[in-house]
């Protein structure tokens, strides 16, 4: 970690919104997949710069429920890309102590990937230092509907009153129970929008953007973003 840092607060929580894959493979004339590719490796210094730095979870947006509507070539290059850096993640949350975490509805994708995300989760889950959390399959707008969907069968099986709802049983009902929400969300490439991105999680979370494209983020974007972080005054809807 740099000295830039000393003395800061680090966030508990940081969201990562990875956008510009595309664009940053575009500019030097390569295809899509390897601007995937190389995000891909992204990634895994990201994860281990954050473990380094004390964040305690890592959430990274992976796969929306809306990326099955690109071209049948550029998802199955992701499922290929997605199967080959499971075995990748496995052996650096091993050499991290990281639990990795998956949310999202798992359910569409084919057996054998299901099964590497179950064997992720299961191997990682004792390891005592970051969380590190991807979105995978996952939309907001699908995670509060399957939420409702379990929450709504409680109440009908009298396993849940309707009047003692809160916040935070509805929480518990999301893909995140158990995780605090993000202290920070970045996002790359420049774009000012939350993509149906954690919006339930997200309600006073501070937003850094930078026009950084995904596959050039480093530990010194990601410091930028923690020193911005440190110069808010987070009054969560109050007044100081």
């Amino acid at each position: 970690m740099g000295e830039s840092l000393e003395g800061m607060v680090i966030p508990k929580h940081v969201a990562l919104i990875l956008d510009g894959n595309g664009r940053w493979a575009k500019r030097r004339g390569l295809p899509r997949t390897m601007g995937h590719k190389e995000g891909c490796v992204t990634v895994e210094k990201t994860v281990e710069t954050a473990a380094r730095m004390g964040i305690e979870y890592l959430t990274v947006y992976g796969f929306s429920t809306e990326n099955w509507k690109r071209s049948t070539e550029e998802v199955g290059a992701l499922m290929q890309l997605f199967r080959y850096y499971m075995v990748r993640l496995l052996k650096i949350a091993s050499a991290n102590n990281v639990r990795v975490k998956m949310i999202g509805d798992r359910r569409r994708f084919d057996r054998d990937i299901i099964d590497g995300i179950n064997r992720l989760e299961q191997e990682t889950r004792d390891n005592t230092g970051m969380t590190f959390v991807i979105a995978v399959n996952y939309g907001s707008r699908d995670e509060i509907v399957r939420g409702v969907r379990r929450l709504a069968r409680d109440c009908r099986d009298k396993v849940l009153d309707v009047e003692s709802i809160t916040e935070e049983t509805f929480a518990s009902y999301l893909d995140t129970a158990g995780m605090p929400d993000p202290d920070l969300l970045i996002r790359t490439s420049g774009e000012l929008r939350l993509s149906n991105y954690l919006l339930w999680q997200l309600a006073y979370t501070e937003i850094f953007v930078t026009d950084c494209l995904w596959p050039d983020f480093n530990q010194e974007e990601l410091e930028k973003a923690i020193l911005a972080y440190n110069k808010r005054e987070r009054r969560f809807g109050g007044v100081k």
